[in-house]
């Protein structure tokens, strides 16, 4: 004891809250910003995911432009701009300039961002890196004069600091929103990188347009492979299932239902009149008590009587799955295979959250025949491109046998071939690794659905696989024959007695008989390009 203060009073005396900002200021790794190329390329993904979920929001067909321009050494120029709804004008400094600030976070249906975290940290980086703020332009209709922002984040109080404020003209624009920023980044081309991104964007929202300036200066037009929009989804009350005792015990402080019983029925999904009743009888609860007044214990019963209560799955209407179909042809608008197929999976449910897996896959063609094949792996449509070995979406396609499927494969390892796998996870709530949502936990519901996706495809891709050998070893059969034709007509010839004449005409109508025959073997698709002795011929039978 110093002064006649105790060590413990000195210690209380230096303790403070902090922000959220401050937090994440400190600790932006959490949130993707790790390095330069990943902080670059998770500026560009905050403001595209922005952009697609505004543009399905208003139900308009995506048109998004994204910009990259070098500045100097390291210090980039981003630009986003979208035609969704724009923003009214209250909400512009809050959308940008506040962490954890959003509308989606208490939704329980198919959206990509989750927390109100992307674009404001994005926005923090570039404060943080370059001193620079950030520069919104938004307009909500033709009639309606652009509002322009500069703004930073006040990052002890989490709140936007704004700068300028003004009306702006904006032709050509009905609607939309555009952004720029300024921050410290690297560019590189690779697996990982902005272009990779701004593909496989393309590749699972195939009724995106999309223009693209690298900072090299080359720009790439990804149009649209479809006018169909995504189905609209509709939010979802929680499901019993799911809620544990800590929530529960906060939405019974919540609730505007006057009883326990009314409780149940109100506030959580495929819960009945005679569901409550059940589950309030094998939780010895009076179904007139008030959910305010339920105590620790009476939660835990009634979490206890939920889990041995029969409860209907969740509905799904909150959930839109991209469609097998679809999905296919998105890959194949960026990926030139020989043979491609998909799969959509019925929905599941983990932690009561209902979601679902899709899967497609691309075999041959321009895909590198050495090597482990490729994943792409996707949430609620958005990219990840970091942590792959960490995914459940990988961990699903590893633990598949591929051996039984006539494919090349290390134990606990990718299967090795010309292949790409893409998988998709729609759900109202993606239990990510992390706040930077760049990989899917190891639920085992999520585990067995994405097996259950792969192990289909699996089987269409032996059942191809098995055809295509079966045509080259019967190719292999008639080009022998064909090489000893002449030699079989002279012996013919020769046992019968025949002249030269007739054996030329036993040589013709062998060959004809071999040709007649083609038509027996099955038809199928070849890539004529293939480095194959037999494709070419293959690829005419498949015609």
């Amino acid at each position: 004891m110093a002064n006649g203060v105790s060590k413990a009073e000195e210690l209380a005396q230096g303790t403070q809250s902090i922000s959220i900002a401050e937090f994440f200021e400190r600790n932006r790794h959490l949130l993707g910003f790790d390095n330069k190329r990943k902080g670059l390329l998770t500026a560009v993904k905050e403001g595209v995911d922005n952009a697609l979920d505004a543009c399905e929001e208003a139900d308009v067909l995506p048109d998004i432009t994204v910009e990259i321009h070098e500045i100097s050494g390291d210090k980039y120029r981003l630009v986003l701009e979208d035609n969704g709804p724009g923003i009214v004008k209250d909400e512009i400094p809050k959308i940008f300039g506040k962490l954890l600030y959003g509308s989606k976070f208490h939704q329980l249906k198919m959206q990509r961002g989750q927390q109100g975290i992307g674009i404001s940290a994005a926005v923090m980086y570039a404060q943080l890196t370059t001193g620079k703020p950030a520069r919104i332009t938004s307009k909500i209709g033709p009639d309606e004069p652009a509002k322009y922002f500069e703004l930073k984040i006040d990052t002890e109080t989490n709140e936007p600091e704004i700068l300028t404020e003004r009306e702006r003209d904006w032709p050509n624009k009905d609607h939309g929103t555009r952004i720029e920023l300024d921050l410290i980044g690297s560019y590189a081309r690779g697996r990982q990188s902005i272009d990779e991104y701004i593909r496989e964007t393309a590749i699972i929202n195939p009724h995106a347009s999309i223009t693209y300036l690298n900072p090299r200066g080359k720009q790439r037009m990804l149009v649209r492979g479809t006018e169909e929009k995504p189905p609209e989804t509709d939010a979802i009350k929680p499901h019993p299932y799911g809620v544990e005792i800590g929530a529960m015990q906060k939405m019974a402080e919540r609730t505007d239902a006057s009883t326990v019983n009314q409780f149940l029925k109100d506030d959580f999904t495929r819960v009945g009149r005679k569901t409550a009743k059940s589950i309030l009888e094998k939780a010895k609860l009076k179904d007139r008590k008030k959910p305010r007044n339920l105590t620790r214990n009476d939660v835990e019963a009634l979490i206890n009587a939920v889990q041995d209560t029969d409860i209907m799955m969740p509905p799904t209407d909150c959930i839109a799955p991209i469609g097998a179909e679809t999905l296919e042809q998105g890959l194949k608008k960026e990926i030139n295979a020989e043979f491609y197929a998909s799969t959509t999976r019925k929905p599941s449910v983990y932690r009561g959250n209902p979601f679902l897996i899709e899967a497609s896959l691309a075999w041959g063609g321009e895909l590198e025949e050495d090597g482990l094949c490729n994943v792409l792996r996707f949430a609620n449509r958005v990219p990840l491109l970091y942590q792959r070995g960490a995914c459940a979406a990988t961990k699903g396609i590893q633990n598949t046998n591929w051996r039984n499927y006539n494919v090349s494969q290390s134990t606990g390892s990718r299967p090795k071939g010309p292949m790409t796998i893409l998988v998709h996870i729609a759900s109202v709530w993606v239990p990510f690794t992390s706040e930077a949502k760049e990989a899917i936990a190891h639920y085992p519901e999520i585990l067995k659905e994405v097996k259950l996706a792969v192990q289909s495809l699996g089987r269409d891709l032996k059942s191809y696989l098995n055809r295509k050998n079966k045509v080259k070893e019967e190719l292999k059969k008639r080009r022998y024959i064909k090489t000893y034709i002449p030699h079989i007509a002279e012996a013919l010839a020769d046992l019968n007695e025949l002249d030269e004449d007739h054996t030329t005409t036993l040589e013709e109508r062998l060959k004809t008989l071999l040709e007649q025959d083609r038509g027996e073997v099955e038809d199928i698709d070849f890539d004529p390009d293939a480095n194959d002795e037999y494709d070419e011929e293959l690829a005419e039978m498949g015609r």
